[in-house]
């Protein structure tokens, strides 16, 4: 009888510290992203499987075509989006409840050494507040350090952690997403 009751005050203990443990070791994360060519998805899901984080795609309720996206046109939607600095094209998708997360990747392509516009809508429709955030990006010539110094600058209420830009694939991804996380 001693036996048992020793047995079950250790399972208890154990399960207990365990408890404990997940509770302030594990942080429920979420991988937001935006992404029309699947450079950025690739990435995203990457930091996802690092991570074990749910990835969520940031979705324009209307998707973007070739010709939408050819920045050399000054009358393609993207052109004329990030001419507008107030721009904030709508979203479809699902919905989500950002209380469930403690920390958010937030990824996007570069565009005019900025994020696209629908990120913004994406960044004003949600309660970031007290949310950790860890941009990242991925681009053909431009570095990530304008869209960050934007993103503080519009939301200030938003804990924002230094950005990276991951132009090194998957493999660069999955590496940065668990040095970030540890």
């Amino acid at each position: 009888m001693k036996l048992l009751a020793l047995i079950i005050m250790g399972l208890f203990t154990l399960g207990n510290s365990l408890s404990a443990q997940t509770a302030e070791g594990n942080k429920k994360i979420l991988v937001a992203y935006f992404s029309c060519t699947g450079t950025t998805e690739k990435v995203a899901e990457a930091i996802a499987n690092e991570s074990g984080g749910k990835l969520y795609k940031i979705t324009p309720a209307e998707a973007y075509t070739s010709a939408d996206l050819d920045w050399q046109n000054k009358k393609s939607r993207s052109s004329v989006e990030m001419a507008d600095e107030k721009s904030r094209p709508a979203l479809g998708g699902e919905i989500i409840d950002l209380k469930d997360y403690d920390m958010v990747f937030l990824g996007y392509p570069i565009w005019w050494n900025l994020c696209p516009r629908p990120v913004n809508t994406f960044l004003e429709k949600y309660d970031f507040s007290g949310k950790t955030v860890i941009p990242f990006a991925t681009s053909g010539g431009s570095s990530i350090t304008n869209s960050v110094k934007q993103f503080k600058k519009l939301y200030p209420k938003t804990v924002w952690k230094d950005g990276k830009l991951l132009n090194g694939g998957a493999k660069q991804a999955g590496v940065w997403a668990k040095q970030v996380i540890e």
